[in-house]
């Protein structure tokens, strides 16, 4: 990979040479420098960069109380039973789970090859709709749940927080490791004081090591922010930095009563099979996803 200046300058070469008025007589090297036109500015963007490296998943529970935590261990065995099949391994980096099952919000770890590429456009707002098992007149209720995938980071690159922007919050942690790592305080909370983007990992079993883990993901967070907001700024939208978990900004919905569907509505895909699509069967969803 060349600098950015030596990209910038091919670039600009290759534009010139398509302005020409005989750019086309030769087809096949037209069509050649398109492409590699085309491969520069991918570059040149970062586009793709981490997709065929592993994910860091974060369920968030919203508008519905019960019903959307509920909804979150969902979405969380949905998700588990797609990577089982894809051959990727997940593991729980930190979780915050209600007296009956359901998730307020749980973190994963996914390690498998185009995990992030497969995944980063389940990012967004998902709608349930069902008869409640919670409400004891059977009622309908619509319940919501956010889903958040960013990079898995090794080390920082292009993003370097400056100490003084980071608030460490530290706890006793809920995972594992035995019993003598519930009596320290060894789960490490990181926010990003600027954008208050917080990260919160228990699952290692030194304060050190989960501190370290909650930085590649802070890095993570921010680096898919900043570029949320370079993509938002080129095709001249507006980017907001809090997405509210409710009505009106899901991006898929799951209808369980007084019919049956799942519909995306950014791709129009569907299925009117509810059940399989919650047990993993994602394929033609994500596949219309590489188009968005």
């Amino acid at each position: 990979m060349g600098s950015k200046e030596e990209i910038e300058g091919k670039i600009a070469a290759l534009e010139a040479e398509m302005s020409s008025a005989d750019f086309w007589a030769d087809k096949d090297k037209a069509q050649a420098s398109i492409r590699e036109l085309q491969a520069l500015k991918d570059e040149l963007l970062g586009a793709g960069k981490y997709d065929k490296g592993s994910a860091v998943m974060t369920i968030f529970s919203g508008a519905g109380g019960d019903d959307a935590e509920d909804f979150s261990a969902m979405l969380l065995n949905m998700y588990l039973k797609l990577f089982e099949k894809r051959g990727w391994r997940a593991s729980v980096i930190h979780k915050n789970e209600n007296d009956h099952g359901g998730y307020r919000n749980v973190t994963l770890e996914i390690e498998g090859k185009n995990a992030y590429g497969t995944l980063k456009n389940e990012s967004g707002v998902h709608r349930l709709v069902r008869v409640s098992p919670f409400n004891a007149n059977e009622k309908r209720h619509t319940s919501f749940s956010m889903v958040e995938v960013i990079p898995k980071f090794e080390k920082a690159e292009e993003i370097k927080i400056p100490p003084e922007e980071i608030r460490v919050e530290l706890s006793k942690s809920s995972g594992p490791g035995g019993q003598n790592v519930n009596k320290r305080e060894t789960a490490v909370r990181l926010v990003h004081i600027p954008t208050n983007l917080a990260v919160h990992v228990e699952s290692e079993r030194s304060q050190a090591q989960n501190k370290e883990k909650a930085m590649r993901m802070l890095e993570a967070k921010l680096y898919k922010l900043r570029e949320e907001e370079r993509l938002a700024k080129e095709k001249g939208m507006y980017i907001s930095k809090t997405t509210q978990i409710e009505w009106g900004n899901q991006i898929r919905s799951y209808v369980l009563h007084p019919y049956k569907m799942v519909k995306d509505h950014r791709t129009e895909v569907e299925s009117h099979d509810p059940e399989a699509v919650l047990a993993g069967d994602l394929d033609e969803f994500l596949e219309a996803e590489k188009n968005l």
